[in-house]
């Protein structure tokens, strides 16, 4: 799957979007992925591309455009969710009872401390 999405950055425009409420703009994209916005461009037009996004016009404002998944789009996101799911739960599974409780309170501990500049 990672070669045909072109890399974690597509990756997670797609997490974004399939989250989002509602189309976003491409600014929206940018902060929301972590990229710039040139970098957040190229991604939505590779993305439209390979029918993954399409544009669509920002009601509230004809200069911009926003960005939602297609139904492929949205297709492959539910997909590589449940495959992430997948894949934890499998990892999960190899540690025993007591393991798997002192990793989510680590887990929780270094989420708590990540950096949210």
């Amino acid at each position: 799957m990672g070669g045909r999405l072109g890399g974690p950055a597509r990756f997670r425009l797609l997490e974004v979007l399939a989250a989002a409420p509602a189309s976003l703009t491409v600014s929206e994209i940018a902060e929301a992925v972590g990229v710039d916005q040139p970098r957040a461009s190229r991604l939505v037009q590779q993305s439209v591309q390979l029918g993954l996004v399409q544009r669509e016009a920002d009601p509230d404002d004809a200069r911009r455009t926003r960005v939602a998944l297609t139904e492929t789009g949205r297709a492959m996101a539910g997909g590589m969710r449940g495959h992430r799911h997948d894949t934890v739960r499998t990892a999960l599974a190899a540690l025993t009872p007591e393991e798997q409780t002192e990793f989510i309170r680590l887990l929780g501990k270094f989420a708590a401390a990540w950096p949210r500049d």
